[in-house]
């Protein structure tokens, strides 16, 4: 059990790395917000959760590509009177076609839920966390923020972005106890790629390319509470991402160019 016990609000919290934090946080005694699109999949989800560890756990079913989705939490939490002192961006999106390819509508609900949602969510509950002086908030990048970008690709550039704004996010919120971390995940076991369309190109990598969602929660939770700003969570994803961010960017560029491009 946590020494102390704390409200998490977690997003993507219906499957993947968002339920394994959910899953996570209530055996610490944590209680739960629970945000995603699938409602069914999130109240089976809590009542679960709530029946094996006796915690308090909210459903909170929300399209986090619309524009006013953060107030809206915001609102919902505070109407519950329930304190965010966790908070999980973890909800996301990738392209399965080239940028020019991808409908206008999807490209900005990818900024909408990875950028734009998940910036201001940090700015809306991260003030009442340095305001009480403890927060915690994990920010999901992923191990592309270190790759080389690919042709019309949005992911790399998105998930870097993640990676800078947690750092700068840290930088700021650690003096007042709150701690900011960017968890950059490699390939992970979770129904991303049967959502994305891309589990049988997945199936190709070797085994020792990958990892389990609890295993990858495990370590940005434990990141987090050490105060570490980035996770990269693997010996194999570090010494990717050691390689891969200090080619030269001319290099980087090629190696890029050189990458499968999506249709």
């Amino acid at each position: 059990m946590a020494s102390e016990r704390r409200g998490a609000l977690i997003t993507g919290a219906s499957a993947g790395l968002g339920e394994a934090f959910a899953r996570l946080l209530a055996a610490e005694g944590h209680d739960l917000m629970l945000v995603a699109r699938r409602a069914e999949r999130l109240q089976k989800l809590a009542d679960e959760l709530a029946a094996a560890h006796g915690i308090r756990v909210l459903v909170c079913p929300a399209d986090l590509s619309k524009p006013s989705s953060a107030l809206y939490l915001q609102h919902q939490a505070e109407a519950q009177n329930f304190q965010v002192d966790i908070l999980i961006n973890n909800a996301g999106l990738a392209e399965p076609v080239s940028f020019l390819n991808y409908p206008a509508e999807d490209v900005r609900a990818m900024i909408e839920v990875m950028v734009t949602g998940l910036t201001e969510l940090s700015h809306r509950f991260g003030q009442g966390m340095a305001a009480r002086g403890w927060g915690r908030i994990i920010n999901v990048s992923s191990l592309a923020a270190f790759a080389p970008n690919s042709p019309g690709m949005l992911y790399t550039g998105i998930k870097s972005y993640v990676l800078n704004i947690s750092q700068a996010l840290d930088m700021q919120l650690k003096p007042s106890g709150v701690h900011v971390t960017a968890l950059c995940p490699g390939f992970t076991w979770t129904e991303f790629h049967d959502t994305q369309g891309t589990r049988e190109w997945a199936n190709q990598l070797p085994a020792f390319a990958w990892q389990d969602a609890p295993t990858v929660v495990k370590a940005g939770w434990d990141a987090v509470s050490r105060g570490e700003p980035v996770c990269i969570p693997g010996v194999v994803n570090k010494a990717v991402a050691s390689f891969t961010k200090h080619l030269p960017e001319r290099l980087r560029y090629l190696f890029g160019k050189r990458a499968r491009m999506v249709q």
